[in-house]
This record gives C-alpha cells, sequence and structure tokens, in this order.
C-alpha cells in the first residue's frame, strides 16, 4: 500500500508546518518562561485572537467539517499530517472544531440539533466539551454512574464528572449518562446536550494538570433536561462515542509523530555541537543507538497511522489499530523526548528548552483517552479472541 502524499496533501502539510513555523514557535519562550514562574502557560486572548485570525486567512478553520457548513471535509488521511505539525510545538493549539467532538455530533445530530449545535460548532464559531470519565471510574467508561432518568417529557441527571477540558468556555458539553443500569455499555448509556450556565451543572473545581494544561470536574445536581436534549438513540451513546474515542487516539498519535520528530531534531543538532572528553557526543556509539532506534520506530509508527487513517476513511472502526498507535505514538514520543533531554544533559533539566514541558504532556496522554495498560488489554484480547473462551 501506497502511502505517498498526494501535491494537495502535501501542499497542505506544506502550509501547517509554515503555519506552526511562524505562529506557534515563536511563542514557545513567553509560554515556557510564563509555566516557570507556575503562571498560566495557556496562549493569551490576544494572541489566541491573532492567530485564529491567521488561521482564517490561509483556509485552516474547519478542516474537517462538511462543505455545507464552509468547511473542507477532509478525510483522515489528510488530517494525519495536520496533526503531525501540530505536535512539533508545544503550544497547545487546534484548528477549530475540535474534530472528534466534531465526528460525534454529525453521526447523532438530529435537525433541530444540526442548526442550533452542529452547524456553529462546525463553521468554528462554539466551542464543545465532553464529559466522560468519573471519579470512581478511571479508565473503564462503561463503569459510569451518572444518572439520567425521565422526568415528565425531559430529564433528570444527577452525578459526578471529572478531566473535562474547556469546561467553564465551552458554549455546551456532550454529557454522558446512565439511562438503563441494567444494560450498561450495551445500550444503558446515553448522550445529551448541555449549554452553558444550565442550572444543575456546575464547574466544581480546577484540576491543574503536569504539561502545563488544565481539566475540571463538574458537579451535576437535579439538572433539568428537556426531551430535545437526547443526542442520537436512547441507549446509543457508547457506539458514537467509541467513534469519538478512535477519532481522537489517531490525532493523538499522529501528534506524537511531529512531538518524536521535534525531540530528534533537537538532540541531533546539539549532539553534533557538544563535546565531551574531547570527542562529540554524535560519534558516541550510545547516542547514535539512540538516534538509530527513534528513527526506525518513528517510521513504523507513520506507517501504522496513515494505515489506520486509511481503515477509517474506507469505512472500518479500526478499534484494535487505533489502540495500537495511540499506544505506542504516546511511549515513542515519551521514550525520546527522554533520550533527548538525557542528551542534553544538565541543559535538559531546564525550563527554558520546551523539551520538559513536551515531555509533560506526552505523560498526560499516556493516560488520556485511555491508558497504555488498557490498549495493551484491548490489543491482546483482540489478538486472542479466538483461541481463549470469555474474552
Amino acid at each position: 500500500m501506497d502511502f505517498t502524499l498526494s501535491e494537495e496533501q502535501q501542499m497542505l502539510r506544506d502550509l501547517v508546518a509554515r503555519f506552526v513555523r511562524d505562529n506557534l514557535i515563536p511563542l514557545e519562550p513567553a509560554v515556557l518562561a510564563r509555566e516557570a514562574e507556575g503562571e498560566d502557560k495557556a496562549i493569551p486572548a490576544a494572541d489566541r485572537e491573532r492567530i485564529d485570525a491567521r488561521a482564517r486567512e490561509l483556509g485552516l478553520y474547519a478542516l474537517e467539517s462538511p462543505e455545507e457548513f464552509g468547511g473542507s471535509n477532509l478525510d483522515t488521511v489528510t488530517m494525519v499530517g495536520v496533526f503531525e505539525e501540530l505536535g512539533r510545538t508545544c503550544i497547545d493549539y487546534y484548528f477549530p472544531p475540535d474534530s472528534p467532538n466534531l465526528h460525534m455530533l454529525l453521526q447523532t445530530c438530529n435537525e433541530e440539533q444540526r442548526a442550533k449545535y452542529l452547524e456553529p460548532y462546525a463553521r468554528g464559531d462554539k466551542i464543545s466539551a465532553i464529559a466522560i470519565s468519573e471519579p470512581n471510574g478511571g479508565g473503564d467508561p462503561a463503569a459510569m454512574i451518572t444518572r439520567a432518568e425521565p422526568d415528565g417529557n425531559g430529564w433528570r441527571i444527577n452525578g459526578r464528572k471529572i478531566w473535562i477540558s474547556r469546561a467553564p468556555e465551552a458554549d455546551f458539553t456532550i454529557l454522558m449518562a446512565v439511562t438503563d443500569p441494567g444494560k450498561g455499555a450495551r445500550g444503558g448509556i446515553s448522550a445529551f446536550l448541555v449549554d452553558r450556565d444550565t442550572p444543575g451543572y456546575e464547574v466544581a473545581r480546577k484540576i491543574p494538570m503536569i504539561g502545563g494544561r488544565v481539566t475540571y470536574e463538574i458537579a451535576i445536581d437535579d439538572l433539568r433536561l428537556p426531551g430535545s436534549a437526547l443526542l442520537g438513540e436512547l441507549g446509543n451513546g457508547f457506539g458514537p462515542m467509541q467513534l469519538r474515542l478512535s477519532r481522537r487516539r489517531v490525532e493523538m498519535a499522529a501528534r506524537c509523530i511531529g512531538t518524536t520528530r521535534r525531540a530528534l531534531d533537537e538532540m541531533k543538532a546539539w549532539v553534533k555541537e557538544r563535546k565531551t572528553f574531547g570527542d562529540l557526543l554524535a560519534n558516541r556509539q550510545a547516542i547514535q543507538w539512540w538516534i538509530a532506534d527513534a528513527e526506525m520506530e518513528l517510521h513504523a509508527l507513520r506507517l501504522m497511522v496513515y494505515n489506520t487513517a486509511a481503515k477509517i476513511d474506507g469505512g472500518a472502526q479500526a478499534r484494535t489499530e487505533c489502540s495500537m498507535v495511540k499506544l505506542k505514538g504516546t511511549e515513542l514520543a515519551w521514550d525520546t523526548l527522554d533520550k533527548a533531554m538525557q542528551a542534553y544533559g544538565a541543559m535538559g533539566m531546564t525550563k527554558e528548552l520546551p523539551l520538559q514541558m513536551m515531555a509533560n504532556q506526552i505523560r498526560v496522554q499516556r493516560i488520556y483517552e485511555g491508558p497504555s495498560e488498557v490498549h495493551r488489554m484491548l490489543i491482546a484480547r483482540h489478538a486472542l479472541q479466538d483461541r481463549i473462551v470469555g474474552l
């Protein structure tokens, strides 16, 4: 199978590479300085507005959105190059809208919801969040206990959600809740759309994460929603949620390609200049083997990601492949960043370089969208399902 990019795909990737070089990487020193002082590392509002405007000017908005909403309707394979280039910086930036939620909404919204939520979101005019995880649920979404019960023509929901990104700024949130405890993940979980500032849905606390990220815990206390808030089919929230998770895992793996490449580039530049005991680090066998191993693994990861993306574009769920690339991507980026920091010595331990921030970001991603251990379990189950009864 040939994964050579078309001329159009390569042009888009080059455009994103220039965007990252000219608009995001120059922000790194200021972000690193704020992070070193314990301040918020998020892009300041003024910079964000300027960067968003530049992205719109270059046609880098709504890349995956349908053409009817002013988007480019790009496929997953094409988006791999976009995410790879965005992964080359420690600046946490994405081109709106956040694509995994987009694909979930495209699959589930009715006509009324398309007009109210999907269309402005697909145009990049609204921000969304998704509330899946719970304090006691860990990496098992099927263990959720947040309960949605019929209430006249609507719903009454109680529970707790955690690790939610962008909760305070989201115009609406996709909320997952149990509607039939007896069925669990097989027909007992539904999705709901919750507008910001809806009574009963409150941000309980802000949770600083390593890598400069922030998540939130949400308290859900007698949240009343109309019947029209149900997203998709009753009891069928788990399937579209899995679609959303699979898309996110491919995106994360693609970003890890870019992060690994950045770490390798930084390490190669350094070891060709740094001398120890009278010789360049580049001439040390240990360093050469670190670089050789990382180059081989990066090549393998890139092929895996493009193969998985092609399967998704072909209509396959590719869940096992999504687990594979998410697992391999995060662990390769983590290992390469660690080796780069080791090669830099004491300088690699400073907060003056982006390596430490990128390493912390990748450390979080080894938990996000399913921890590594869960993905290994899923991959093993798939490999053994024809041999062991009960798996």
